[in-house]
C-alpha cells in the first residue's frame, strides 16, 4: 500500500495561474481506475488469503476464468511460488491476456513439503501446507501441588 499525501498548493495572489486544490487527489483517483480496468503493466501481484487451523495452514486464490492447466505451484528454499495466467479468445486464436504471481514464505521447518496438495474449484485455487507435528500447538496440563 501507498500512502500519499497530498499538499495543497500555496494561493499567491502575485502568481499568474492558480493550481487545482483537488489536483492530487484527481490524480489519485484516475490512478485508480486504471488500475480497476487492467491498463497498467500485465504482470499483477496474485492477492491471496492466508489463514490456518491446528494441523494445516492453507493459502486460497481466487482465480475465475484460470485453466487448471495454467496453474503452476512450486515450493523450494522455504517459498511457495504460485503463478497463473489467464488467456483471452479473439476470434480463432488465443493469447496470454494476464499473468499473475505470488511468492509466500513457508519456512521448511514448519510444514511437510511432500505432503502439500492443492485444490482448484469454482475459480478458488487452496494449497494446503501440512504442519509439522513439532509445530502443532499442544496442551500443557498444570499441576496443582
Amino acid at each position: 500500500m501507498k500512502l500519499v499525501r497530498y499538499t495543497y498548493p500555496s494561493f499567491n495572489t502575485r502568481q499568474a495561474s492558480f493550481g487545482s486544490p483537488w489536483g492530487g487527489l484527481e490524480n489519485e483517483i484516475d490512478r485508480l481506475f486504471t488500475v480497476a480496468r487492467g491498463d497498467f503493466d500485465t504482470d499483477r501481484r496474485l492477492p491471496v488469503d492466508l489463514y490456518e487451523d491446528k494441523d494445516n495452514t492453507y493459502v486460497r486464490a481466487d482465480l475465475p476464468g484460470v485453466d487448471r492447466e495454467a496453474i503452476n505451484i512450486e515450493h523450494a528454499d522455504g517459498r511457495l511460488t504460485i503463478s497463473a495466467s489467464r488467456k483471452s479468445t479473439s476470434g480463432e486464436s488465443q493469447e496470454t491476456a494476464e499473468q499473475f504471481s505470488r511468492v509466500v514464505t513457508v519456512p521448511d521447518t514448519l510444514v511437510q513439503a511432500d505432503q502439500i496438495s492443492a485444490t482448484y474449484e469454482n475459480g478458488v485455487l487452496t494449497v494446503t501446507l501440512p504442519k509439522r507435528e513439532e509445530t502443532k500447538p499442544r496442551k500443557v496440563n498444570v499441576k496443582i501441588n
